[in-house]
């Protein structure tokens, strides 16, 4: 395919699962729970946190994440307790555990009494064409409080040549601009034309098969290439394209 077809033949794929229909079977159906800005940046953040294996255990999970936190996320971050805290210490997904969740909560509730909330800290830090060292500096903060050195490994670092998949899924949800009702787009101070692709398995093989990607690991790297190759089919709207790699990779074995 020359790119005029590539783009064709994507920008149909787009169209067939950037559709309302697409929340039913994904984890971005927890956060449309909400209707509260800071419910919905909250609950999306932990949801994209545990977003990694099957994806029935991830809104599983997430579900159980949300009514531990009595449904009511941003309340619970600024006003718990220290005992309202011992009821998350069962909690798990994957290599995920309750003394993780417990400092995510703790990590939440700096970021919004001393940063202004998430969306000031990507924001203060969001370079013309990239969040990636945003990502990079909100680790930092999230982090500049007591914590345990084994929950850092949850916030990727893409200064360290990662990927940064799930943080990535996070801020297209919070970013783009999707008059299909998908993405949110609650983040006005951000525009798409900073986000990065989620790279992971499924839209890494699509786009290598594609073309629009020769690197062979998922890693920051790569994420740069199919970055520059999704922003030359749309300058205002690359990660758009997620949806038709992923759609292709997951549902239809591309």
């Amino acid at each position: 395919m020359n790119r005029k077809e590539l783009k064709e033949f994507l920008d149909t794929k787009v169209e067939q699962y950037n559709h309302p229909r697409f929340i039913e079977s994904d984890p971005i159906q927890i956060p449309h729970q909400f209707s509260n800005k800071e419910d919905i940046e909250i609950s999306a953040f932990l949801t994209a946190t545990i977003a990694w294996g099957n994806r029935k255990s991830i809104i599983n999970n997430a579900t159980k994440m949300m009514n531990l936190l009595g449904q009511s996320p941003y309340d619970f971050i600024l006003n718990h307790k220290d005992s309202d805290l011992v009821k998350l210490k069962p909690f798990v997904h994957r290599t995920f555990n309750g003394d993780d969740f417990i400092q995510f909560i703790k990590s939440l509730k700096h970021i919004y009494t001393k940063h202004n909330g998430l969306e000031a800290v990507f924001s203060k830090y969001a370079e013309s064409n990239s969040l990636q060292l945003a990502i990079h500096k909100f680790k930092e903060h999230f982090f500049e409080i007591e914590h345990l050195e084994r929950t850092k490994k949850h916030v990727s670092d893409p200064l360290k040549n990662s990927a940064a998949k799930r943080i990535n899924m996070y801020l297209r949800w919070m970013v783009r601009q999707d008059y299909n009702g998908v993405d949110f787009g609650i983040w006005n101070s951000l525009s798409p034309n900073q986000l990065s692709c989620p790279l992971d398995v499924h839209s890494g093989n699509v786009a290598r098969k594609l073309k629009l990607l020769k690197r062979k690991q998922n890693d920051g790297k790569a994420l740069a290439e199919l970055d520059n190759a999704l922003r030359r089919l749309d300058p205002n709207d690359p990660v758009k394209y997620d949806f038709a790699l992923f759609g292709l990779g997951v549902f239809e074995n591309f």
